[in-house]
């Protein structure tokens, strides 16, 4: 009898061991952590036959349906239909409440499993959680052979509302097909955003037809600045350019997995790749050469010269009708020197028409003009925190790098901002203290442990203008990235810390829980094929 008592003891502490650890293990599993999750006892056992129930085919649904289709698609049978099957596991689609978009409910019971959004774009965030429930296995295609869903009740809604990624194109060239796995890095981890860097001093990377030197001439350079010595040159051509139909096929890309695409098209600074092509642009006259260093240049566009804001206009036209569902143009205004402007007998001129104080007001005219244009297109403006200098454009929004000064001054000033501060959200610096055994980046050591630990809006902001902290992003220039592989390795795992802080409304403060689910999203990374850093592999 005490054999018997004994042992039922010990059956029931081992199953109770053995839930926590189930309870524990899913529980950690999910990057970002929802805002709500219960885990209920049983497990769905998941079919052959896979079917997604959904109750219309708008444009939306069927994004939502042939995205589920191609990562269920390689192992299971997958069919769309409009009511529960008996033959398999029923995935339910269902639009319904109200609250933000991209808030979701997640219920996987005996019955099946169930996805409620007010919007498709909530139900396909939704899903990306429901993926990472499923085996890393099937990133790649490959079926495990059998999966057991846990019984879970998930309720969850993101933080902030703006959650961005940068790739920058410019400095070194990445084609379509990188983009488009940057993109499907962004939906793993629930961004919503990309903001893509395409003009600057050292390449033009978009097709503009009214103006095809930029195509020809701007594209290119002759080489580039070996290592950080400067004078010292590879000679080897960088070249790259997106064509029209390359940019609407990206854009489509992103549209079906509900990532919007910020263009970046810089004004009045980093010209010098557009003003090779078009010396008439500048203060001088040229000649210009496309840049084979970094840095900031004397040689902008002239602020005195009409034909400056003829060439941006028509260049927004081909723009606005190729990015038709951002509500933004990211128009750059950083690092502006005013050197030229100072020296100049138009800009000097258009200082005194327009009764300006100085050349800082200048670069505000500069800003402010373009922004009306822009808005004339149904477009708000975004640019680096510099475009606050001189006064600020009555509707622009503020990225702010240096520090989070930008985005404080400018939510007291009634304005939306978005925090990118080079200190936590500069993926181009080192993953390691180790740096003669790290990728070459730029300067700098962030840690993945010192993204997750940034808290974005700052302690003295006071409630009534945390409205005006639209969310955060990380950026990733490509100085010294020539190779997507680098570029991924850069990101990873950042980035994934990055989506924790962007998506989750309470962190766990302990960074040692999150490095623990970190170690399972790494056998997604390998199954998915996609580099990282492994400083925090265990």
């Amino acid at each position: 009898m005490q054999k018997f008592i004994f042992l039922s003891i010990f059956v029931l502490v081992f199953t109770l061991s053995c839930k926590d650890k189930k309870n524990y293990s899913f529980e950690n599993n999910l990057i970002p952590k929802p805002l709500e999750l219960n885990f209920n006892n049983g497990e769905l056992e998941v079919k052959d036959n896979i079917y997604l129930v959904f109750t219309d085919n708008s444009v939306d649904a069927q994004r939502v349906q042939n995205f589920v289709k191609n990562f269920l698609g390689s192992v299971y049978n997958v069919s769309v239909v409009s009511e529960k099957q008996k033959d398999g596991t029923n995935i339910f689609f269902k639009i319904a409440g109200e609250g933000d978009n991209e808030s979701y409910t997640l219920n996987i019971d005996k019955n099946g499993v169930e996805l409620v959004s007010p919007a498709y774009n909530g139900l396909f965030l939704g899903f990306q959680t429901l993926r990472q429930l499923f085996p890393a296995e099937l990133e790649a295609g490959e079926k495990p052979e059998t999966v057991n869903l846990p019984y879970v009740s998930i309720k969850d809604s993101p933080r902030f509302k703006y959650r961005g990624m940068h790739m920058d194109v410019c400095r070194h060239f990445f084609g379509v097909e990188n983009v488009k796995t940057y993109i499907d890095m962004l939906v793993m981890h629930k961004f919503n955003t990309l903001h893509m860097h395409l003009t600057d001093d050292q390449g033009w990377r978009i097709e503009i037809k009214a103006f095809p030197n930029l195509s020809t001439i701007s594209s290119t350079r002759r080489g580039t600045v070996i290592k950080q010595n400067w004078g010292e040159y590879d000679e080897i051509p960088v070249s790259g350019m997106f064509t029209q139909d390359q940019i609407r096929e990206i854009v489509k890309y992103a549209e079906d997995r509900f990532i919007t695409i910020i263009p970046e098209i810089e004004m009045p600074g980093h010209a010098l790749a557009a003003l090779a092509a078009y010396p008439e642009l500048g203060c001088t006259g040229g000649p210009y050469e496309v840049s084979r260093t970094w840095g900031v240049f004397d040689d902008v566009f002239c602020a005195g010269n009409e034909k400056t804001f003829e060439f941006f206009e028509k260049v927004i036209d081909e723009v606005v009708e190729l990015f038709p569902n951002s509500p933004y143009i990211h128009v750059g205004g950083d690092e502006c020197p005013k050197v030229r402007w100072k020296e100049c007998p138009k800009c000097q001129q258009r200082i005194k028409d327009e009764n300006l104080a100085n050349e800082e007001e200048l670069q505000s005219y500069f800003i402010t003009r373009m922004e009306k244009y822009i808005n004339s297109k149904g477009k708000r403006i975004i640019g680096w925190d510099e475009i606050l200098e001189g006064g600020l454009a009555p509707d622009a929004t503020v990225m702010s790098w240096r520090g989070t000064e930008g985005a404080v001054a400018a939510a007291k000033l009634g304005h939306d901002a978005i925090l990118c501060p080079g200190s936590h959200c500069y993926f181009d610096h080192y993953q390691s203290e180790d740096k003669e055994n790290e990728p070459l980046a730029i300067c700098c050591y962030t840690s993945t442990e010192k993204v997750y630990s940034w808290e974005p809006i700052p302690d003295s902001i006071p409630v009534e203008q945390h409205k005006h902290f639209l969310g955060v992003q990380a950026n990733l220039w490509a100085e010294y990235i020539k190779e997507f592989s680098h570029l991924q390795y850069m990101a990873f795992p950042r980035m994934t810390a990055l989506s924790e802080v962007a998506w989750s409304t309470e962190r766990d403060p302990d960074y040692a829980q999150f490095k623990k689910r970190l170690q399972v999203m790494f056998k997604r990374y390998d199954k998915a094929g996609y580099n990282y850093a492994k400083h925090e592999l265990e």
